[in-house]
């Protein structure tokens, strides 16, 4: 039976290249398919960490306790996080960061990810997330708290298992998991689409009229996005959250980035649980109701290797609706992050 490509896919196609000839634009040019990054756009604010040029912002008295949050992915932004800025007007010195290769930072091509060997966690990952804590942090006795979401929460719990003495504070929503073979389990599990479905093939067909090198990332994360942008199955699909998620100047997929990290995760296998049995302090173990991967037993399975925790249930939103619906972040979240934050 004849496939037939969706009209709505169509219409963009044609938009693109239409655009293209009248104003000589094209699909691999910064700014036609997707929002361009920080070394392309200067007005953007940036940060350069270890010879990456960063896209982040803080807000918040510069002295006060640094709560560092860290975005989803491997190849997400922070704009869904940016409700949490909500708590620089409590007193906190808040800051938000897209990874290197993901939202609007600088990308590189899954050559150079690959290079890394087999220490390229640490190289790509641990090390940036330290010279984002060493560019914000004021002194030696400034506070850090770590607020990581979904793959945000595996680096935020490899990184205070790593350096157990410079966190003073561990927040994770829903990571995924922590060892290799669970990580991969909850991937599959969380996908709302199969290998050849009608969804996947949808976005794929396009390859047709659009297709990219490691390197063309302008054209890969406008791929990446259409494949990721809907997921009934991590429950973040409906609610308050098309009205209420915080608007920003755009979002980007990191394609690349996220790819390669994976790659790199069969290859490497990381335990990202390693050293966090040393981290005394509490950690506060987020996850929600509305997520079909992330049920009561899986939630139980990924915080048993922390050995002080509070663990809540975030009843009536997704794996994201914690942090990018504004009402529940503001009347539940923000309390629940504030109050933990009192008691350490």
């Amino acid at each position: 039976m004849k496939k037939e490509f969706p009209i709505y896919l169509i219409v963009i196609i044609f938009s693109v290249f239409s655009s293209s000839c009248t104003k000589e634009r094209y699909i691999d040019e910064p700014g036609n398919l997707v929002p361009k990054t920080v070394d392309q756009d200067s007005t953007l604010p940036s940060i350069s960490v270890n010879s990456a040029l960063l896209h982040s912002e803080a807000f918040g008295p510069k002295d006060s306790t640094l709560i560092i949050c860290i975005h989803g992915g491997p190849g997400a932004d922070y704009r869904y996080m940016l409700n949490c800025k909500t708590l620089a007007a409590k007193g906190y010195r808040v800051v938000f960061y897209d990874q290197r290769g993901a939202g609007l930072s600088q990308r590189f091509p899954g050559s150079w990810y690959k290079s890394q060997g087999s220490d390229a966690i640490n190289k790509i990952f641990y090390d940036e997330l330290k010279g984002v804590i060493a560019y914000y942090k004021t002194s030696v006795s400034q506070k850090v708290i770590l607020l990581g979401q979904s793959w945000g929460a595996m680096l935020a719990t490899g990184y205070t298992g790593k350096y157990p003495n410079e966190i003073n504070g561990l927040i994770v929503a829903e990571p995924g998991g922590l060892k290799w073979d669970d990580v991969v389990d909850y991937v599959s599990e969380s996908r709302s689409f199969k290998l050849w479905s009608e969804a996947l093939n949808d976005a794929t067909y396009i390859d047709q009229f659009i297709t990219g090198k490691d390197d063309q990332h302008e054209i890969l994360d406008y791929k990446a996005g259409l494949i990721g942008s809907v997921n009934t199955i991590v429950g973040d699909v409906g609610s308050d959250l098309g009205n209420n998620a915080p608007s920003y100047v755009a979002s980007r997929t990191g394609a690349v980035v996220s790819a390669s990290s994976f790659e790199l995760g069969q290859d490497i296998k990381p335990d990202f649980s390693t050293g966090i049995n040393n981290f005394s302090t509490k950690t506060l173990f987020i996850y929600s109701s509305n997520n079909k991967a992330y049920p009561d037993s899986w939630a139980a399975k990924i915080s048993s290797v922390y050995p002080n925790k509070e663990i809540f249930k975030a009843q009536g939103v997704g794996h994201s609706g914690m942090l990018d619906q504004i009402n529940f972040w503001t009347i539940t979240m923000e309390p629940k992050v504030i109050s933990y934050i009192k008691t350490l």
